[in-house]
This record gives C-alpha cells, structure tokens and sequence, in this order.
C-alpha cells in the first residue's frame, strides 16, 4: 500500500452513511486522476472501515466494486438510504461533489499527506 492509498481512503471514510461521491471529486480534492482513486479503492484492504462502495461514476452508475460486484454495492448503498433513477443512477441528491462541504478539513488533509 503507498500514500496515495491511505489519502484515498482517507478521504473516503469521511463520506457519511447514506451519501456517494465520485471517483473525480475524490482525484480532484487529492490532485490524481479518476483511475488512481479508483485503483487504490480496488486495493482497500479494510472494505468495513473503508465505505468503498460509497464512491461512484460521475455519471451517478455504480461503477465497479471489487467486494461482489455492483449489485453488492448497490444493496449496500441502499440499506444506507440512497435512492436510485428508474436507470439505476444515484439520485443526485444523495451524491456529494463538493467533499469539502462535508470536512474543511480534507482538503488540508490531502495536502498534507
């Protein structure tokens, strides 16, 4: 595991329960690309403390999920309380493109790291 892995997940344990963001807002907060988040999210090793399935496509599908698959991911997202469009897609109300609305401190974070 390297830095960037542990910036990831960092950020990503700051999601709160019943919210989803993207792989691009999580690259632009760290300054990587979308494919590094999703990479290092590919690698999380603690998939409980690290809610990995919390992170989706900026077009709001799913994406991938290494722990079984999206339909895990999406039965995991909805006993948390996200609701899904008739296409399957996150209902943007419940997506968080702006981390920094939810911590003003992950952007020092990711920074410092």
């Amino acid at each position: 595991m390297n830095s960037l892995d542990e910036r990831v997940y960092e950020v990503v344990k700051a999601i709160p329960r019943g919210k989803a963001t993207t792989y691009k807002a999580i690259a632009e907060l760290l300054g990587v690309s979308p494919r590094a988040v999703a990479r290092a999210l590919k690698r999380n090793p603690r998939p409980i403390e690290v809610p990995c399935h919390r992170v989706i496509m900026s077009d709001r599908s799913l994406g991938g999920y290494a722990f079984g698959g999206p339909e895990v991911k999406r039965m995991l997202l909805l006993s948390e309380g996200v609701r899904f469009d008739e296409e399957g897609k996150v209902l943007e109300e419940f997506i968080v493109r702006d981390l920094r609305s939810i911590d003003k401190n992950l952007w020092v974070t990711s920074h410092n790291m």
